[in-house]
């Protein structure tokens, strides 16, 4: 068995030749497990997790070719793109956008924006409320905060850490 290792970007993949089988292919995840695809000659695909790569594979599932090439596509983003903070930039400096939900427990709940003090105390600036289905941009102080409420906030991910702890009482 002859092993081939072909890093893209930060990901390795190793690709092996089966005799009478297939190939298979590792792709290294930031755990140090890996995920393991055998693909057969007839067609058919394994799909395994191994938690270490001295470790017995563990099998997931058994797919077929359009059930591989389906979630293929969903794994690419076909379907959904998320987006990738870690790989992303921002021309906001160390600031980011987070979201944080308020909880039914929370000391700014029934407080107004002016009220809960959150600016002062973490640095953070609240951007914008989502209620349910609505959205408040650019709330001014005057606006009540309420359990449930996602908070959409602009800071470095310090005042986020601050923000998160004050909105849930910490």
């Amino acid at each position: 068995m002859n092993t081939e290792a072909v890093a893209f970007r930060r990901v390795t993949v190793y690709e092996t030749e089966v005799p009478g089988v297939g190939r298979k292919f590792e792709l290294e995840v930031g755990d140090g497990s890996r995920l393991v695809v055998l693909l057969h000659h007839d067609g058919r695909r394994e799909l395994f997790v191994r938690e270490r790569p001295e470790a017995d594979s563990e099998r997931v599932a058994d797919l077929s070719g359009e059930q591989a090439r389906q979630l293929g596509a969903v794994l690419g983003g076909a379907y959904f793109q998320p987006v990738e903070f870690s790989n992303t930039s921002v021309p906001l400096g160390d600031a980011i956008l987070q979201w944080v939900t308020v909880p039914d427990d929370s000391p700014v709940a029934g407080e107004t924006l002016a009220g809960s003090n959150l600016r002062d105390a973490t640095g953070a600036s609240v951007i914008a409320v989502q209620r349910g289905p609505d959205t408040v941009a650019n709330p001014d102080a005057d606006t009540t905060l309420e359990a449930g409420d996602v908070l959409v906030a602009l800071g470095t991910r310090e005042e986020h850490a601050e923000l998160d702890a004050f909105v849930a009482g910490d």
